[in-house]
């Protein structure tokens, strides 16, 4: 119930920084996925800006939080190099 709890306010949280995030930049979320993991929760965005669009990677562990932005012109080779790690984990 706990582990719940903190789930949810993170992704409170979470949705509560992305408007501001939003409001500051110029830029805006146009899918959202959401992967919940044990204590973690990723939030995967697809944004644009006027560089073009990417995806923001959001690692939520009880409130802390860590994001990557991938640019969705390389996201082919980010998919094909988690694959390529996913397989080796497999394996061995």
């Amino acid at each position: 119930l706990n582990e719940r709890r903190e789930a949810r306010n993170s992704m409170i949280e979470y949705e509560e920084d992305q408007r501001q995030d939003d409001r500051r930049q110029d830029d805006y979320p146009t899918h959202t996925e959401k992967i919940f993991s044990d204590r973690k929760i990723f939030f995967l965005d697809l944004k644009e800006n006027d560089r073009g669009s990417f995806v923001k990677i959001t690692e939520d562990v009880r409130g802390r939080r860590d994001t990557i932005m991938v640019p969705t012109d390389i996201l082919d080779d980010f998919i094909q190099a988690l694959r390529n790690i996913a397989e080796i984990d497999q394996q061995g």
